[in-house]
């Protein structure tokens, strides 16, 4: 531990002392060869990191224990667990809490995910609150020991960390004034994904009403398929003012993270036909996850000097007959992923589809202005959905400053 340069200066009232001395134990997980498929309910499975780096946690993020292989029941995952994640390719996923509070039986915690296991004076969910307060987190931050692209911390890092010692009961409001939040926000979480589901239901019945008229290939209504880059570039993500080339997380959410990119070296020459701009429709073509091939996305809005990565198509539609927001929604219908799936390939963990695979897709043959007032239906939602998306941030930003408050025992009044 470098000092505790780290460490907020708050005024804090609590005294700070190692975590170690708050814990009875922490536990390694382990990492045996999964298949790479989610396990059924009756089958064991092993965690992803993905399960935990969220913050919260996901038991769906899991691959298959091999039939035959032995298990470990003393590394199975039960409600009440608080995971850490111990390593990952993304400095800002490393040394990421969340605390189990619900979870099916047979999954077993990974080699990249620690449980960490408290003292009775320790209350388990205040733990999980207290590894993800700010604090900590600039901690965690100063003790990666990256290699090779690998960010990790050990064992003896996190006991190490300097944490205040709050009084268990202090801790259990704490804990109550955090669930009050997430009580809030699981209300417009709900509200989100139904305003989603609806989205789903309409642009369903308007496109199968389309394809009731016929469908045509839609290398009819394109003018290019275009190829993206592979340059080598710097890991770290590119400051405002310089160039960089998008990573395939840009696109995977389905939504346009322009954030999602990485350096572009001062010496490369960019290549300018590959920047990318507002109103590009852009798709997955190759990813290790089969879900996350041929996805898509609609570019609203971006900023200037980001460029098109190997593993994404930029598709042009023909404006005469194409609307590309129309296309992107197209593109991300059920009935699209079905024929995506049909047309994949896979070898060595790597799926991916073909310029003529996209070209070979069928797409319901439907008037200009039809794909106009479709596309400003989905925008009507899209819109409404932000401003939930915003209640929800403004809500987070207010739970984590009430949170950090009571954490170094300062008054709060959106705590009484």
């Amino acid at each position: 531990m470098s000092g505790d340069s780290n460490l907020p200066d708050l005024g804090h009232s609590y005294p700070f002392v190692p975590l170690g001395s708050l814990l009875s134990r922490v536990e390694s997980g382990w990492s045996p060869s999964c298949d790479p498929v989610p396990p059924a309910t009756d089958e064991w499975g092993v965690l992803k990191v993905s399960a935990v780096s969220s913050g919260r946690f996901i038991e769906s993020e899991a691959k298959r224990l091999p039939e035959g292989m032995g298990t470990r029941p003393d590394l199975e995952v039960r409600p009440g667990d608080v995971l850490l994640t111990r390593a990952n390719g993304v400095r800002s996923l490393v040394g990421v809490a969340c605390y189990v509070s619900t979870t099916r039986t047979q999954l077993l915690l990974s080699d990249k995910t620690l449980r960490v296991v408290p003292k009775a004076s320790t209350d388990r969910a205040f733990l999980a609150m207290l590894l993800s307060s700010q604090g900590v987190r600039r901690q965690i931050g100063s003790l990666l020991n990256g290699g090779t692209g690998q960010n990790n911390i050990s064992q003896a890092d996190v006991r190490a960390l300097r944490v205040p010692d709050v009084p268990l009961e202090q801790q259990r409001r704490i804990v109550a004034v955090h669930a009050a939040f997430e009580r809030r926000i699981g209300v417009l979480e709900h509200l989100h994904e139904k305003l989603a589901a609806v989205a789903r239901a309409s642009l369903a019945r308007e496109l199968s009403a389309g394809r009731a008229h016929g469908v045509v290939p839609l290398k009819q209504l394109l003018e290019a398929v275009q190829s993206g880059w592979s340059p080598v570039c710097d890991s770290a993500p590119p400051a405002p003012d310089e160039r960089g080339v998008l990573r395939l997380s840009a696109i995977t959410s389905g939504t346009f993270v322009p954030e999602e990119a990485k350096r572009l070296p001062s010496g490369v020459v960019a290549r300018a036909a590959l920047e990318v701009a507002a109103g590009d429709v852009l798709v997955s073509r190759a990813n290790g996850v089969k879900a996350l091939v041929g996805v898509s996305c609609y570019v609203e809005e971006v900023r200037a000097g980001l460029y098109l990565p190997d593993l994404v198509f930029r598709l042009s539609p023909d404006p005469a007959h194409l609307d590309p927001k129309f296309l992107s929604l197209v593109l991300g219908s059920a009935e699209m992923r079905r024929q995506i799936d049909s047309v994949m390939r896979g070898t060595s963990g790597q799926y991916k589809i073909s310029k003529a695979d996209i070209r070979r897709l069928s797409v319901p043959a439907m008037p200009l202005s039809e794909q106009h007032r479709i596309a400003a239906v989905q925008r009507g939602f899209e819109r409404r959905a932000g401003v939930i998306r915003e209640q929800i941030a403004k809500l987070q930003v207010a739970q984590q400053g009430v949170v950090e408050a009571l954490l170094l025992g300062k008054p709060c009044a959106q705590a009484a």
